[in-house]
C-alpha cells in the first residue's frame, strides 16, 4: 500500500483539474437548490435521503475500504454532519451571494496549512501569496457595505465556521481516501455514515407533519442530494491523484458560480465591492493551485 505522504503526485493534471472544476459547478448548484428551500430542515432531510440511497448502492457494489482509513472516515462523517448543520444556519441567516463564497473561500488556506503539516505538501511562495489573496478577498466579503451590523454577524460567523468544517473534513478525506484502496467504497461508507442523520432528526422533530412538508420540495431536495454526492465523489477521486491544497483551492472556484447564482437567481445585490472580493478569492484559488 502506498504511504499517505506519497500516495498522490504534487501536481494537478488536466483530468484532475477538469474533474474538480466539474465538482465546483455541481457544488454551487446543489447549494443553490438547498438555499432555495425555505425550510432548511426539510431541504437537508431530502438531501440526506438522496445521498443515503446512493450510498447504499455503492456500499453493496464497491469493495470495502481498507482498515487504515476508518479513523479518517469516521471523523470526516462526523464533521460532515457538523458542516450540514452550520450550512443550514448560514442559509437561514444570510444572503447566498455572501455566505457561500465566505464559507467556501475560508477553507483552501486552512487545507494548505493542514496538508503541509499532515502529508508534508510543500507550501511554495506562490501558494502563500494565494493564501494572502484569498484572505484579503474574504475580508472584503465580510466588510462589503461597511462594518457588519449586529444582525449580520451571526451569518458571517456561521459561514466562517462552515469554512473551518470544510477544511477539516477535506483534510481528513484527503488522507483517508488515499489509504482506502477504493474511492467508490470510501464514498459509499462516508455518505452512509452521515447521510441518515438529518432525515432522522427531521422525522423526530416534525413527526407526522413531515410527509406533507416534504412533498413540495421533493424534486429540488433529491436533486440537490444527487448533485452533492456526485460532486464530492469527483473530489475524492481527484484527491487520490493530486496534492490536497491545490485541489481544495481549485474546488473553491465554485465561489464564482455561487456569486453569479446569488445575483441572477436570487436577485441579490452584487455591487463592485462584492465583484472585487469574488475576483480576489478566485485569483487566490488559482495561485494556490500553482
Amino acid at each position: 500500500m502506498l504511504s499517505i505522504a506519497t500516495a498522490a503526485p504534487a501536481s494537478v493534471g488536466v483530468a484532475v483539474t477538469g474533474a474538480v472544476l466539474a465538482a465546483a459547478v455541481l457544488h454551487a448548484v446543489w447549494n443553490a437548490l438547498a438555499h432555495a428551500i425555505g425550510d432548511q430542515l426539510v431541504g437537508f432531510a431530502l438531501i440526506g435521503t438522496a445521498v443515503t440511497a446512493g450510498a447504499v448502492v455503492l456500499v453493496l457494489v464497491a469493495p470495502a475500504p481498507a482498515r487504515a482509513c476508518w479513523p479518517f472516515l469516521a471523523g470526516s462523517a462526523a464533521m460532515h454532519v457538523v458542516y450540514n448543520l452550520l450550512l443550514m444556519r448560514c442559509y437561514r441567516l444570510g444572503e447566498f451571494g455572501q455566505v457561500y463564497p465566505l464559507a467556501r473561500g475560508t477553507s483552501p488556506w486552512l487545507v494548505a496549512f493542514g496538508a503541509a503539516v499532515l502529508v508534508h505538501e510543500e507550501l511554495s511562495v506562490l501558494r502563500l501569496v494565494g493564501v494572502v489573496t484569498i484572505s484579503v478577498g474574504l475580508g472584503l466579503l465580510v466588510f462589503v457595505g461597511g462594518v457588519p451590523t449586529r444582525a449580520a454577524r451571526p451569518a458571517i460567523a456561521a459561514a466562517v465556521l462552515t469554512g473551518v468544517a470544510i477544511a477539516t473534513y477535506t483534510t481528513l478525506d484527503g488522507v483517508g481516501v488515499r489509504s482506502a484502496g477504493t474511492v467508490a467504497g470510501y464514498t459509499g461508507w462516508l455518505f452512509l455514515l452521515q447521510g441518515p442523520v438529518l432525515p432522522v432528526a427531521a422525522l423526530v422533530v416534525r413527526r407526522g407533519r413531515l410527509p406533507r412538508q416534504l412533498r413540495p420540495h421533493l424534486r429540488a431536495g433529491l436533486a440537490g442530494g444527487a448533485l452533492s454526492m456526485a460532486a464530492y465523489a469527483l473530489v475524492l477521486w481527484a484527491q487520490t491523484r493530486g496534492a490536497l491544497a491545490p485541489i481544495a483551492a481549485l474546488r473553491e472556484s465554485s465561489v464564482i458560480v455561487g456569486a453569479v447564482i446569488g445575483a441572477v437567481v436570487f436577485g441579490e445585490r452584487f455591487g463592485r465591492w462584492r465583484i472585487a472580493a469574488t475576483v480576489l478569492v478566485a485569483t487566490g484559488v488559482v495561485l494556490v493551485t500553482v
